[in-house]
């Protein structure tokens, strides 16, 4: 399945295929989703079977706007509305207790549900025009790399989705962050661009990090976001002895690095360097897009420059965490 320039014409037959039980891929502000009529369970049950998905795994429901909360979430609290006021449209998904008639299959068999509002024009165009919501988690084969372009999608999952709307290279570039509010204490599940001291000035109150012990949301796994290639995760001088030992065996490596101290190092025949950016933000919107260009060097292996371990970096690390053995 090739991308599709995104048209007033394209909207209305992605639409119409959505109507019809068919999978969608779409571009967030994030990554690009694989979506369906979150209403129909029949249509859920085929992203699952597209990415290989565990049918335990919860789904993100994406809504137009914040005026669509309670037509899936009940009981919802004050503190879901303040953040809705302060990030949607945004890169914040929101764990609220589900209303009865939101499908099972939606959410893993939870009685919870996760909502957002991405803010991409073609995204919130596509919702406003299909009317409900779009169950859509990323649109690539289980614990995969997250597809940030279009291409990403057609080389991934190829015809088993009927439509991909090409709407360029994704700003954001990792996964929302996810907040539960479902306890006493609102919780962090998975780390993104929103960070926790964004959250905790929004809400006046302390957020926990929630222990991974149960999959609770998208993205707890222990190993997600994965290049196919073995990806090792080392600190500065420990990747610049590694480079070293392995060039000198001639084995063929990738490096992922963002300081100056790997990009003047001497160049190797077997080696393939991506720098990128030394700003946690621009790094995380080219991260995906530089492990997948990796992954598909046929490599021995991915050297992966360990990033600071500050909040700025939170989702970058979480990520390489996953990605990483």
């Amino acid at each position: 399945m090739k991308p599709t320039a995104v048209t007033e014409s394209s909207i209305h037959h992605a639409v119409e295929l959505l109507r019809q039980g068919q999978l969608v891929a779409f571009p967030t502000e994030t990554v690009y989703g694989l979506g369906a009529d979150a209403s129909n369970p029949d249509a859920v049950a085929k992203i699952f079977a597209a990415k290989g998905r565990p049918a335990d795994h919860p789904l993100i429901v994406h809504i137009a706007g914040a005026e669509q909360i309670d037509n899936w979430a009940e009981m919802v609290p004050e503190a879901a509305l303040k953040l809705a006021k302060a990030f949607w449209p945004g890169p914040l998904t929101i764990i609220l207790k589900k209303k009865a008639s939101v499908p099972l299959a939606v959410t893993g068999g939870q009685h919870t549900v996760a909502l957002r509002v991405p803010a991409n024009p073609v995204a919130l165009q596509l919702l406003q025009a299909f009317g409900g919501g779009i169950a859509a988690p990323s649109a690539n084969r289980f614990g995969h790399i997250s597809p940030t372009q279009a291409d990403h999608v057609a080389e991934e999952l190829g015809d088993s989705v009927a439509c991909i709307l090409d709407g360029g290279p994704c700003s954001v570039g990792v996964e929302s962050t996810i907040i539960d509010l479902t306890d006493e204490q609102p919780a962090i599940l998975r780390p993104g661009r929103i960070t926790r001291s964004q959250l905790k000035a929004v809400l006046q109150t302390e957020i926990r990090l929630s222990p991974q012990t149960k999959i609770r949301a998208p993205g707890m796994m222990a190993v997600h976001y994965a290049p196919h290639t073995m990806a090792l995760l080392c600190a500065t001088d420990t990747l610049i002895a590694m480079i070293d030992e392995l060039c000198g065996k001639g084995k063929k490596i990738g490096i992922l690095a963002f300081s100056q101290t790997i990009s003047k190092l001497p160049s190797c025949p077997y080696q393939h360097l991506i720098l990128l950016p030394e700003q946690a933000e621009h790094y995380e919107a080219a991260l995906y897009g530089a492990l997948r260009e990796l992954d598909n060097l046929q490599l021995e292996s991915i050297l992966i420059e360990q990033p600071p371990d500050s909040e700025a970096w939170a989702a970058v690390n979480d990520r390489l965490s996953k990605a990483t053995v």
